[in-house]
């Protein structure tokens, strides 16, 4: 019986030692699996977080690239600082890109922006008007020749006011000379752009305190922007046009630059003479006449407006009295001969008042100089008239106004349209 009871006894014990280290074996299974789980858990987060991290890192780079790409007046400007011993103030600045086509040669002014300079080392004084405070504009330009030959351009882009007794260049020794335009357009590399060739640079103009006072309170200046030319060392082979780019330094004269765009740019509106107020106009006329075989002029429009001259200009303006009212008008003319047209040599005249008075286009009010319509080519020839402003309200203005145009002349100012002109009748 006692046998039979030991025997009992260890059976029971090792049945329960057995359960035991099967219990055992399943917690230990089961905490390696969740191990393993909160292993692979903690692994996909840290991977998450790693990507969160890149992510932050990609945008803070995306950040770090935009800000170097907007900063790069600011890093010029710290290095202006920095090499006159002056501080700088930014007064204004401007983003918006001008272009001016050159057949071919395009330049664009991408940016600028206006900053004060003061309590420069003497060394840097000439510039300035022989002053230690004064402000500087600071202009990126683009010169990009899309043509498939070699150019030759010299980047004279000089910058006046109204009333400027000179005119204002580059100061190289305000900017590292190597991201300077007159740099990469050099007189030692014969001004030499090569066909696809694109560069990007810098311009500095130097203001005296005397002079930044000035263009502050007229609130704009002027860009001339010259000609490309096809042969090296020669001048006489013009590619394009002058133009010309306008600078806002303030807000009045970011509003008298959007105003100006909606006049045609006759030199009174082109050099800023004064102030225009649209009286009346009419686009899109679209009525065509011939002169002679070869040559075909279109009346596209015409702009009457109040002119207010400033300071400057006011005594060429001396004989109206009784103020003044402009008439520009816009003329598509086409060129089917085998002569270049000289745009500079056209003339026409304004007849008014039924008949009864009549007046020359007045050629000092227009950009002409060098600028053609070469054969089989088209452009556009704006005529101005210069009117007194109490007739134009009291007797022209509800009469017709008849403009005759011509006769076409080549560049040596020969008449090459047999003394032929055409007519029209400013329509309503």
């Amino acid at each position: 019986m006692r046998i039979k009871l030991l025997l009992f006894i260890l059976v029971f014990l090792s049945a329960f030692v057995i359960s035991a280290c099967g219990s055992d074996d399943e917690k230990s299974e089961d905490t390696e699996a969740n191990a393993e789980a909160k292993e692979e858990e903690q692994e996909d987060k840290d991977d998450g977080e790693q990507e969160e991290v890149e992510e932050e890192d990609d945008e803070e780079e995306s950040d770090d690239q935009a800000e170097a790409s907007d900063s790069d007046f600011s890093e010029l400007i710290t290095y202006m600082e920095e090499e006159t011993e002056g501080e700088a103030e930014v007064l204004f600045e401007n983003n918006e890109k001008q272009e001016h086509e050159l057949d071919g040669v395009n330049v664009s002014l991408d940016a600028y922006t206006l900053v004060e300079l003061k309590d420069f080392h003497t060394n840097f004084s000439i510039p300035f008007n022989d002053q230690t405070d004064g402000g500087v504009i600071l202009a990126q330009y683009t010169i990009e020749n899309t043509t498939d030959d070699d150019v030759y351009y010299m980047p004279g882009l000089d910058m006046s006011y109204t009333g400027a007794t000179k005119y204002f260049s580059n100061y190289k020794d305000l900017l590292p000379e190597e991201e300077q335009i007159p740099t990469m357009l050099s007189p030692s590399e014969d001004y030499l752009l090569e066909a696809g060739e694109t560069v990007t640079g810098y311009y500095t103009y130097p203001l005296g305190q005397d002079i930044l006072d000035e263009v502050l309170d007229l609130s704009t200046v002027s860009i001339t922007v010259p000609p490309a030319e096809a042969e090296k060392g020669e001048f006489g082979n013009p590619i394009g046009s002058e133009g010309k780019f306008s600078l806002a330094l303030n807000e009045d004269g970011a509003d008298k630059i959007s105003a100006n765009a909606d006049f045609y740019q006759d030199k009174a509106t082109f050099e800023d003479m004064g102030e225009k107020e649209m009286l009346k106009e009419k686009s899109d006329i679209g009525e065509k006449e011939e002169i002679g075989d070869d040559y075909v002029i279109e009346l596209e429009g015409y702009q009457f407006s109040e002119f207010t001259p400033n300071s400057e200009e006011a005594p060429r303006f001396s004989n109206f009295e009784n103020g003044i009212v402009l008439l520009t008008v816009k003329f598509i003319l086409d060129n089917n001969g085998s002569e270049n047209i000289d745009l500079g040599g056209m003339s026409s005249k304004l007849t008014v008042n039924d008949g009864s008075q009549w007046m020359l286009n007045e050629g000092m009010l227009l950009n002409y100089s060098r600028d053609v319509i070469e054969p089989d080519d088209s452009d556009e020839l704006l005529q101005i008239y210069v009117l007194d402003q109490e007739q134009y309200e009291k007797i022209w203005s509800e009469k017709e106004f008849e403009v005759e145009v011509g006769p076409i002349k080549n560049e040596d100012y020969q008449d090459i349209s047999k003394g032929k002109v055409a007519t029209f009748i400013l329509p309503e």
